[in-house]
């Protein structure tokens, strides 16, 4: 299994790992810290699961259409919560790049 073949899947899971990360940071800077506490714990998960989505394709793991379809799920999750939140530019960017990287890993899980 080359990874090249995946090369959009991963970049997208890249680009929405830094967004989380980015997101759960400025997050914690917001003046109501316990409105946006699901925001932040997603941010993490999400972020976790794309480095390792992205890791499982890069290295051909036979694992990796099942981390990707997991993948997808917990960054709709992470998207709809920063859609709540959309009001704030980095909830908003979180929110776009965990729809694209969902819509990415689906297609990946499916194969």
């Amino acid at each position: 299994m080359s990874h090249q073949k995946f090369q959009s899947c991963i970049a997208a899971c890249s680009a929405c790992a830094i967004e989380c990360y980015h997101c759960a940071s400025a997050c914690l800077e917001e003046q109501d810290i316990k409105m946006l506490a699901r925001c932040i714990k997603l941010d993490h998960d999400c972020g976790a699961i794309c480095q390792l989505a992205l890791q499982a394709m890069a290295s051909g793991s036979e694992f990796a259409h099942q981390i990707c379809k997991l993948c997808a799920e917990i960054c709709t999750a992470c998207a709809v919560e920063c859609e709540k939140h959309s009001h704030m530019e980095h909830c908003k960017k979180c929110a776009e790049a965990c729809r694209k990287c969902a819509a990415e890993c689906s297609n990946m899980g499916k194969m």
